[in-house]
């Protein structure tokens, strides 16, 4: 315990007296919203990073455990789309007074659910664009914006967003992924931060394998 404070989930505001933090999850009302605990953002509010998240089309934002959200970030959802298959993108359809119907499912580039992994940190400003999946650990860089997969523990910058750099080498990551530290209680979790905040890999790679 840190100042006879358990870690809590549901506390809106984890830094006392700064608004400016939350933990995202217990602020979400959106259902198509789905964000893992003691994940939090740089601001005030959430669901406003999210935009073009029309309800008729039913895609999700999930969003895992630990994640890092700074500010400026924008989470940018199918509705965004426009039809491209056609001579005009405009969508009159979406518009009154114009007589067309929705297109079809088929014809709009619909790209699925966006997930981002657990114990991402998405540097401020970035985008991240419809149907993207983060895997565990990455890095976004600042101003990215990110249009296709990121693998697990890699860092990728830039507009598209590029590989930078694996953050370690494929057996720790192997080793991370199947230790899965976010699954585990909040005492555990306590009693690893030495372990997760060390700087020699050598000794942390040890440790996991002792605990696999």
């Amino acid at each position: 315990m840190k100042d006879g404070k358990i870690p809590d989930p549901d506390v809106v505001h984890p830094v006392p007296d700064y608004e400016n933090e939350i933990y995202v999850k217990p602020t979400i009302s959106n259902t198509n919203i789905l964000v893992g605990e003691f994940t939090y953002i740089s601001d005030e509010e959430f669901e406003r990073h999210v935009t073009h998240h029309y309800p008729w089309l039913g895609d999700r934002l999930i969003i895992g455990k630990f994640c890092q959200i700074a500010a400026g970030v924008e989470f940018v959802m199918n509705g965004a789309n426009h039809q491209m298959n056609a001579v005009s993108t405009f969508p009159f359809y979406t518009l009154e007074g114009w007589e067309m119907a929705p297109p079809a499912p088929a014809d709009l580039p619909y790209k699925g659910d966006t997930v981002i992994g657990n114990d991402v940190w998405i540097g401020q400003n970035a985008v991240i664009l419809p149907g993207v999946r983060v895997g565990d650990g990455a890095i976004i860089g600042a101003n990215a914006v990110v249009g296709s997969n990121v693998a697990p523990y890699s860092i990728v910058v830039g507009n598209p967003a590029r590989l930078l750099r694996k953050r370690f080498d494929d057996a720790l990551i192997a080793l991370l992924l199947a230790f899965r530290w976010w699954d585990r209680s909040v005492e555990e979790i306590n009693r690893l931060i030495p372990l997760l905040t060390s700087s020699d890999l050598e000794s942390v790679r040890r440790e996991i394998q002792a605990r696999l």
